[in-house]
């Protein structure tokens, strides 16, 4: 029992788990692959969406006209979608969306904990609601820290670096 680390409240202050003037290798490079992550996730996410939209386009030829009522269901099927695959993938225990593993980065919390589902979750709609009031600084916030950290990351305490493996490579390569 004493072997299980106490990720909670346990009164005494966590140190940051990732330094960026000791661990460079954790953040070389996180800006950019983090973007082509996010590309891939939303083909991930927009995909199965285009597919049933067609769907429902040609569904509502045959029923003349009536399966396109069905339309009124996209966008409510969207949000579950997009919330249910970051909750599963992003709060699942590779900590990273099927994007973020491509590129080998991951979202950890400040102190180096994993995520878990309701956190993912969170992330992802403060990132949807900043990027939506506050473009392009969302994204310009990560130019000006040695974390890499945007607006969102900074509400939710969270950190995105590169995986151990690209991190252990980068090592080697100094």
């Amino acid at each position: 029992m004493s072997d299980i680390p106490k990720l909670g409240a346990s009164g005494e202050p966590k140190p940051y788990a990732y330094d960026p003037v000791t661990q460079p290798e954790y953040f070389e490079g996180v800006l950019a692959r983090r973007f082509i992550a996010f590309l891939i996730d939303a083909v991930i996410i927009f995909g199965p969406l285009v597919l049933a939209s067609i769907f429902i386009f040609v569904f509502g030829i045959v029923t003349f006209g009536l399966g396109w009522f069905l339309f009124s269901l996209l966008s409510p099927a969207f949000v579950i979608w997009a919330l249910t695959y970051t909750g599963l993938t992003l709060g699942g225990p590779n900590s990273a969306t099927v994007g973020m593993r491509a590129v080998d980065i991951e979202m950890r919390l400040w102190y180096g904990a994993p995520m878990y589902s309701l956190l993912a979750v969170m992330s992802v709609v403060l990132f949807w609601v900043s990027v939506s009031v506050l473009t392009p600084f969302v994204v310009i916030i990560g130019l000006f820290n040695g974390r890499r950290r945007l607006l969102h990351d900074y509400v939710l305490g969270t950190v995105v670096t590169n995986t151990e493996a690209r991190a252990a490579n980068l090592r080697r390569y100094r």
